[in-house]
């Protein structure tokens, strides 16, 4: 890509990767194709690196940094300071005379800046520090006006105004203002007047309507009496109607003697729920409905206080009321019923009427929209002093993370270690530099296994607190890596965790792990031959003693012997023909290396040694060097999240310095003498010393000396 910034690029994991060293590297980034970052995402939590930086260049809160917010970043941080080179340099502090106040956004940050110090009493400072910003959050929380637009009935001097928000938390709702106390916002106070206006227009439709209040004041609690025993009384007029229709109904709808007979057995009183099922009165033809006595016991008293309310103010004093009578009060109750139905559902009706008409008609509400005007008013004040947050976090890390993410520069040069790296694990006479977080073993070990690098998940322990790490053994050998091992975890403030091995992904780790492992499989196999028959042997035995325990300690009975049967001659000339063909070719091949190393001459058996030795272990280490050769890294943190856009090789030497094997301290002493090693037995020294003379003697049969 053509660009007028002269790059500089080292190769370091098989790949070039860019050299960033000076503030104008960092704003010719967005010139520099995506294609060369060595990362293009990475989350923002289980990494090494300030999480309010990372979330601060996070801008849509989707828990990952991303190339494009990378680029957001620099380009704003680098447009508010003079010297771009300041991102270079990082550190907790920012010299005031070092922000570029040429633009808007620039002046008002200088401003926020320096109100800052004047507020904390360094006026004369100059220099804003990360340590001042510590507190920004209280300092601005606790000002009368934060620019969050939320007002607190604790913020507001004039007590009507403040018992008034009050009410509105209390009817409407709240919302936290940035002090944690909760206060009303502009959408919470409209939407209370507007419900509270809403509820005094339609009460004050039903004051109007002489048909919806026929009663007046007392129109409400009649309408409660009338709906408490509408239901009954229509349903006791029905079926005196149908009784009318047909005599015979009566007796069976005032319920039959049965049903008394059922209701005999029980304990009665006015409030049983099968007392109060049965008919208001008995049934008869075109009865009316007695109001003094002869009345269902369950429903006497609601009936009385529909007597008392309704019955003698509408139609005076009576002791029945007829069926026309009753639809005539229906017909009173419908234009109330209808206001009713119509009254908005809103929780400022608990207020009452005389409440809500007070506050409408008092100065209030344009007291609150002014309060919380004036409260957004600082907004940008409120904004310009995050900005200047903003700016002292990006001013130190920027630099740190580009090295991190565009190059691994820090991971490959060793100059400092990567912020995927979080700590060193201390396990089997290694430490493990290479070791990440992870939140899901099983998981991030799926795709982990594409790596090629013997990778140790561990659980890490330090009181109640709890961790999964992954930690990439990249030199010395796996035979002693097992599961349930444990180990020190120790992550970069210095802090010890207990760590435990819980799953293991095998990959070749070392050229000379494969150089032995032909030998070392040879002799598991002759190991675990040998236990399996003196295991075998060892049961053999042990059932037999068993055996002769069971019967009382007498010699156990043979049973007898079956007659031995005829000799079969040719199935055992087969068996003896096919252990003659394997002893002779057995033979044959060690007769062969015999020979081939007699007729050899002296100084040319040891190599001839070494080349049997190279020919047996070379297919081992070709496939172990193969596979050491693509071993990446990408796979490990694409597992853990992150979009890794190179190979990111880790060769032979590379994986070396990662993973450090115990080494005794220059200059230590030694000593080889051991008062408790095993005591050796001399006969395998005297073997070997017949063996050589063997040969020794053998040679010279031969004269393969005289051939030298």
């Amino acid at each position: 890509m053509t660009t007028s910034h002269k790059w500089n690029f080292f190769r370091a994991g098989g790949f070039d990767q860019v050299q960033l060293d000076s503030g104008a590297d960092l704003l010719a980034l967005k010139d520099l194709d995506q294609k060369l970052w060595v990362a293009l995402s990475c989350p923002t939590r289980g990494i090494e690196f300030d999480t309010r930086t990372l979330d601060m260049i996070d801008s849509d809160k989707d828990a990952h940094v991303r190339a494009n917010e990378v680029l957001a970043a620099i380009a704003w941080a680098g447009g508010l300071l003079k010297y771009p080179d300041l991102l270079v340099q990082g550190g907790d502090s920012l010299a005031l005379d070092a922000i570029d106040d040429s633009s808007d956004e620039g002046r008002q940050l200088y401003a926020s800046a320096a109100h800052i110090l004047k507020s904390l009493g360094k006026s004369d400072a100059g220099v804003i520090t990360l340590s001042d910003m510590a507190d920004i959050e209280q300092f601005v929380a606790h000002q009368k006006f934060n620019g969050d637009g939320v007002i607190g009935a604790q913020q507001v001097d004039d007590a009507g105004v403040s018992a008034l928000i009050e009410v509105i938390v209390k009817c409407t709702g709240s919302q936290l203002d940035m002090s944690g106390e909760a206060g009303i916002n502009e959408t919470i106070a409209e939407k209370f007047f507007l419900e509270a206006n809403a509820y005094a227009d339609w009460y004050a439709r039903g004051e109007n309507d002489t048909a919806a209040l026929f009663m007046g004041d007392k129109t409400v609690e009649a309408a409660a009496a009338f709906h408490a025993v509408n239901d009954k009384v229509g349903d006791y007029f029905t079926r005196c109607q149908l009784a009318a229709y047909d005599l015979r109904a009566a007796v069976p709808l005032s319920r039959s003697a049965e049903d008394y007979q059922q209701l005999a057995a029980q304990s009665l009183s006015a409030q049983s729920l099968d007392v109060a099922n049965f008919p208001l009165a008995t049934v008869e033809a075109n009865k009316p409905l007695p109001l003094v006595s002869g009345i269902n016991p369950a429903w006497q008293a609601k009936l009385d206080r529909l007597r008392e309310r309704v019955i003698v103010p509408l139609l005076g004093v009576r002791d029945t009321l007829s069926a026309s009578e009753w639809a005539s009060l229906c017909e009173k109750f419908a234009a109330f019923d209808a206001w009713q139905a119509a009254r908005p559902a809103t929780g400022v009706e608990q207020l009452g009427i005389a409440q809500l008409r007070e506050i409408l008609g008092s100065e209030h509400q344009a007291d609150i929209t002014a309060l919380i005007a004036q409260d957004k008013m600082v907004e940008a004040e409120v904004k310009a002093i995050h900005a200047v947050e903003k700016l002292l976090h990006y001013n130190r890390d920027l630099f740190k993370l580009v090295n991190n993410f565009v190059s691994f520069r820090n991971f490959y040069t060793g100059m400092d270690k990567a912020i995927f790296q979080i700590g060193t694990l201390y396990l089997d006479g290694r430490s493990c530099e290479l070791c990440i977080k992870v939140e899901d073993v099983a998981r991030h070990a799926a795709f982990a296994i594409s790596s090629g690098v013997c990778l140790v998940y561990c659980e890490c322990v330090r009181g109640k607190e709890k961790m999964n790490i992954a930690a990439a053994f990249t030199a010395g050998d796996s035979d002693y890596l097992l599961v349930g091992r444990n180990g020190v975890f120790y992550d970069r403030n210095g802090l010890d965790w207990d760590a435990n091995i819980v799953r293991i992904i095998d990959h070749p780790i070392s050229i000379r792990q494969a150089f032995w492992t032909p030998y070392k499989k040879l002799v598991k196999m002759v190991s675990e031959g040998l236990q399996k028959l003196a295991a075998s042997k060892a049961n053999a035995a042990e059932g037999s003693m068993l055996k002769t325990l069971e019967q009382g300690g007498k010699p156990a009975v043979t049973p007898p012997a079956e007659p031995p049967k005829p000799f079969d001659v040719g199935k055992f000339a087969g068996i003896f023909a096919a252990i003659g063909l394997a002893i002779g070719a057995i033979g044959g091949i060690l007769a062969s290396v015999v020979s081939g190393l007699i007729g050899l001459k002296f100084w040319q058996i040891p190599l001839a040694m070494i080349g049997l030795m190279l020919l047996i272990s070379g297919p081992f280490i070709a496939l172990a060097w193969f596979k050491l050769k693509k071993r990446s890294l990408a796979p490990i943190l694409d597992a853990n999240g992150w979009a890794i856009n190179a190979r990111a090789r880790i060769n032979i030497p590379f994986g070396v310095s990662l993973t450090r094997l115990a080494e005794l301290p220059e200059g230590a002493k030694r000593s080889l003498y051991d008062p408790f090693a095993d005591k050796k037995p001399l006969w395998p020294y005297y073997a070997a010393i017949a063996l050589v003379i063997c040969v020794l003697a053998g040679l010279w049969y031969f004269g393969v000396f005289g051939q030298i």
